[in-house]
């Protein structure tokens, strides 16, 4: 049920942006409010709940990447930039501009998030040093792979050009990796 509800509260989110009432939430679930409130005491609960499951199946995702020892260091890079969480349909930017002025603490923690990938700052730190990777300055490469990837919140550009989030960050590690000049032409 809590599922459930986590997933009502995103679509709630996704129709009417974060000003949507227990009472809204309840009748898109077809429960009472009282059933809603056995599983959450707030909006505030639901919204923590979401974010503690994607960024902890993250972690727990981007871990056993690290963990695969039948994984090349570059499959290993390119799996962990492109980690998709469930309930990712609810990192979008409007959404979070939402979350950044209804619920500052929260937009704290997804924003951390969204820019501090510690296991793939470990991970390039080893291609350089095994000379997979040319030697630049790593927070920059960072910054540009986060920035990169974080293009994706922008979901009204991949629905427009029929791109899935999965795809476009396919595309976007492929260009980080290896460019977008063909190799006879280097």
């Amino acid at each position: 049920m809590k599922a459930r509800i986590m997933q009502a509260f995103i679509e709630e989110t996704q129709a009417k942006s974060m000003k949507f009432t227990m009472d809204d939430l309840a009748k898109r679930l077809g429960i009472s409010k009282r059933t809603l409130y056995e599983h959450f005491s707030s909006k505030t609960d639901i919204l923590d709940a979401i974010i503690d499951s994607t960024l902890t199946e993250f972690d727990e995702k981007t871990d056993a990447i690290i963990q695969d020892r039948q994984l090349t260091l570059l499959e290993k890079i390119k799996r962990t930039i492109t980690v998709v969480p469930s309930f990712n349909e609810f990192y979008d930017w409007k959404i979070l501009e939402q979350m950044k002025k209804s619920y500052p603490t929260q937009w704290i923690r997804v924003d951390k998030a969204l820019n501090q990938w510690d296991a793939l700052r470990e991970l390039i730190e080893e291609g350089i040093r095994e000379g997979l990777i040319e030697n630049h300055n790593v927070s920059l490469l960072i910054k540009l792979i986060i920035d990169a990837t974080n293009s994706t919140l922008d979901r009204q550009f991949f629905l427009e050009n029929r791109l899935t989030v999965s795809e476009a960050l396919d595309e976007i590690v492929d260009v980080l990796l290896f460019g977008i000049i063909k190799k006879e032409h280097v």
